[in-house]
């Protein structure tokens, strides 16, 4: 039908290749087991006209000045900081991600994070494994309950709204947030507090990453931050790596200026099997699967592949990055 030729990158679930099969697309699939290095990235795109893609390629100012003649790129993703969004922009590639698909899937990690550090469940499985399942220590491995406690929100949107709504309906926690601007609604449903960084490092007892990595996020959970968090209190990331300081992240946890850590997210990645955050007993550390489910992906495949559909059928991309784009068009 409109004799396009789409790259996907990997081998996404099948909804997102049949749909733009079925639309009148030429799709290539990579099919190795193995991500492509940026110049089999690069070489490939230069036959295609659109690109399906996901976080770990690399999009960057190189490869779309070798592949300038794209029309659209589609993210198998919600963030999309892998990608140079203000190159794109100026070469007038509009952008397509995938939010909303993952809201739920993410947020049960979350919380499943939040739960699983508080009593130690990955250090004391471990222990199980190594032989270290002894006799009945009352004062031993003891966690921390989470009922009644205040939870801090950095970057209340969709998913951090899903987390919050399992704290405040499982365990009744206070909700605080820092967002670049209040949300309202959820102020409502919630009645969530909308604080400054240092009131949310002060006063929660459990704070949870929901925001995009960009130049005002980067980093910002580093010593500083740590030192200002209650010692009872647990950090928990889901968002992106980069957000915190790992190192700084260990070194906190070592001098007992924060209670415990849950991450699905780490910098880098992947992280190496010698951390020492994979040692401790407070910690529980995940391989970056936020969106793994069943039907977050099959949402994920499907929302990418209308992306690029709708962008040649109507000129139009329902969740885009950089609408400018398509003012031209």
């Amino acid at each position: 039908m409109y004799n396009k030729r789409v790259l996907i990158t990997r081998i996404f679930p099948d909804i997102g290749a049949e749909s733009l099969k079925a639309a009148g697309f030429s799709v290539t699939v990579w099919n190795n087991d193995r991500p492509m290095t940026q110049e089999e990235l690069i070489e490939k795109s230069k036959h295609h006209d659109a690109l399906f893609c996901t976080l770990t390629d690399k999009i960057d100012k190189k490869f779309l000045g070798e592949c300038s003649h794209l029309d659209v790129i589609s993210q198998f993703a919600v963030g999309y900081d892998n990608i140079d969004i203000p190159e794109a922009s100026r070469l007038g590639i509009p952008v397509g991600f995938t939010p909303n698909a993952m809201n739920d899937a993410t947020a049960d990690v979350a919380f499943g994070l939040m739960i699983a550090t508080s009593r130690k469940m990955f250090y004391l499985h471990k222990k199980i494994i190594d032989g270290g399942w002894g006799y009945f220590r009352p004062n031993a491995n003891l966690g921390i309950e989470l009922k009644n406690k205040t939870l801090g929100i950095y970057g209340l949107g969709r998913i951090g709204t899903e987390m919050a709504k399992r704290c405040k309906g499982a365990y009744n926690m206070k909700i605080l947030y820092h967002n670049r601007k209040p949300n309202e609604k959820a102020e409502k449903e919630l009645n969530a507090r909308y604080v400054d960084f240092n009131t949310l490092l002060n006063q929660s007892d459990v704070i949870s990453v929901h925001c995009s990595l960009n130049e005002n996020t980067k980093g910002v959970f580093n010593k500083e931050a740590f030192s200002r968090m209650k010692p009872t209190s647990i950090f928990i990331n889901t968002s992106r790596g980069g957000v915190h300081n790992e190192r700084d992240l260990s070194e906190a946890l070592n001098a007992g200026l924060i209670w415990g850590a849950g991450l699905d997210v780490t910098n880098p990645e992947p992280m190496q099997p010698d951390n020492p955050l994979l040692q401790m007993e407070n910690v529980s550390v995940l391989p970056h699967i936020g969106s793994g489910t069943i039907e977050a992906r099959n949402e994920m495949a499907r929302l990418a592949a209308e992306n690029i559909i709708e962008f040649y059928k109507n000129k139009h991309i329902p969740h885009i990055v950089n609408p400018d784009t398509l003012k031209n068009k």
